[in-house]
């Protein structure tokens, strides 16, 4: 395989290119490297390769014409990546996939980036090695080369080696161990050192499973987990932050089709199946707002009926589920009963299809230190005085879509579970 590296500074590779396994490679032909620098394609006395940008702005942009020569200099079949922090994540898969390639660009860019035309006439791949803005794509570039050479055939002394990568199935690495047995106090798992292989395997699956989910539980998503590995997830503890993750579904003050404020009658399937939802994720509870008195005394017949009634012993989930759920009168008495609880006022987060500012990833945030209220919606939506008085409006579900009607027990699960799902 060869890679071209297009940058200003060649000088950059030196050391890590000549020592190690990518020296060994490189030694005995399975990679080979060349450089070509823009400067050697400008046509002023100064080699000027960056200019100012048009409709102003800080920093300086890399030139095209001189990257334009540049690329002309490699392979017109060879795959062309540009390396910037506006690209694509770069992953294990990706490495698999550019490991079969014979010739790979890497274009380096430096400045505030390149001329964006370039990656028009090119039809560049354009990645990013993370969340994270670095100097130039000289170190970004060193990442790629590495991570893709490695799975080259003869690249490994042993191919079995990188089989058990961290990334590779998906998952973490399990951690390892060597000689000594035993230092400062600190000892091998005895597991390590029994011989008994199907113990040794099982210990590192789990340890694999144990640090993904501490440190990467989105991954778990993208991996094959079998029912040993899901009740070995069961046994882990997990941060419980559901329980400061309180829903109120509100059935006045609440818009009619008409955009007039009104008051909607209760469903059973809105108690039920929020509530449900509401158990699994460990909420710290759900209320009704119901101002009617006749409907509230519905609701508490309905739960009594399921908690303490004949039902409770028939279905013991539902009641369980049932239990969470409390009726109100307005919102500030739910606030009030949440204030008594925990200690503290909840953050008022109120729903919307049409706005919002605050994202799933900042309430769990809010949720590591304060209980949050998120409220929802009978009807045609929360009445502009709620909206009001919430310190925050969710983001809605959906964005660049036409069709964007979720009845508010889909929401209410789709909300929960991208606050509080296991997998990120």
């Amino acid at each position: 395989m060869t890679f071209y590296i297009i940058t200003l500074f060649p000088e950059y590779f030196a050391s890590a290119l000549n020592c190690g396994q990518l020296k060994k490679a490189r030694e005995k032909g399975l990679i080979k490297f060349i450089f070509i620098n823009p400067r050697d394609f400008t046509e002023d006395k100064h080699k000027t390769v960056d200019d100012k940008p048009y409709g102003g702005g800080a920093g300086m942009v890399m030139m095209l014409p001189p990257l334009d020569r540049a690329l002309q200099q490699t392979p017109q079949n060879s795959c062309k990546i540009l390396l910037s922090p506006k690209g694509k994540l770069f992953s294990q898969e990706k490495a698999k996939i550019l490991a079969q390639q014979k010739d790979i660009v890497l274009i380096c860019g430096r400045y505030e980036g390149i001329d964006a035309r370039l990656k028009e006439m090119y039809s560049l791949d354009v990645l990013s090695v993370g969340d994270y803005v670095l100097n130039g794509g000289e170190s970004a570039a060193l990442n790629i080369i590495e991570a893709i050479s490695r799975l080259l055939p003869g690249f490994m002394s042993k191919e079995e080696s990188f089989k058990e990568d961290s990334f590779f199935n998906d998952i973490l690495e399990y951690p390892h161990y060597t000689r000594p047995e035993e230092y400062k106090g600190y000892k091998v798992p005895q597991v390590l050192l029994s011989g008994h292989h199907s113990k040794i395997l099982k210990w590192k699956r789990q340890k694999s499973l144990e640090i993904t989910l501490k440190n990467r539980p989105e991954l778990l998503i993208k991996t094959y987990l079998n029912q040993e590995d899901r009740e070995f997830l069961k046994k882990l503890p997990k941060r419980k932050l559901g329980k400061n993750l309180y829903l109120t579904l509100l059935h006045y003050p609440v818009l009619d089709k008409f955009k007039k404020v009104s008051t909607t009658s209760l469903t059973n399937l809105d108690i039920h199946d929020i509530s449900r939802v509401s158990c699994t994720y460990g909420l710290g509870g759900y209320f009704l707002v119901i101002p009617l008195q006749d409907q509230q005394k519905l609701a508490k017949r309905l739960l009594e009926h399921w908690t303490k009634g004949p039902s409770s012993k028939l279905n013991t989930d539902r009641a369980r589920a049932l239990e969470l759920v409390e009726v109100a009168a307005n919102l500030d008495e739910v606030v009030e009963k949440i204030k008594l609880k925990t200690g503290q006022p909840p953050v008022l987060i109120a729903t919307s299809a049409r706005e919002g500012e605050i994202s799933f990833l900042k309430i769990r945030k809010l949720l590591e230190s304060k209980p949050v209220l998120l409220i929802l919606g009978t009807g045609h939506g929360l009445a502009k005085e709620i909206l009001k008085k919430a310190d925050f409006i969710i983001q809605p579900i959906c964005f660049g879509r036409k069709y964007n009607h979720l009845s508010v027990r889909s929401a209410a699960a789709i909300m929960v579970d991208r606050i509080l799902g296991e997998f990120w």
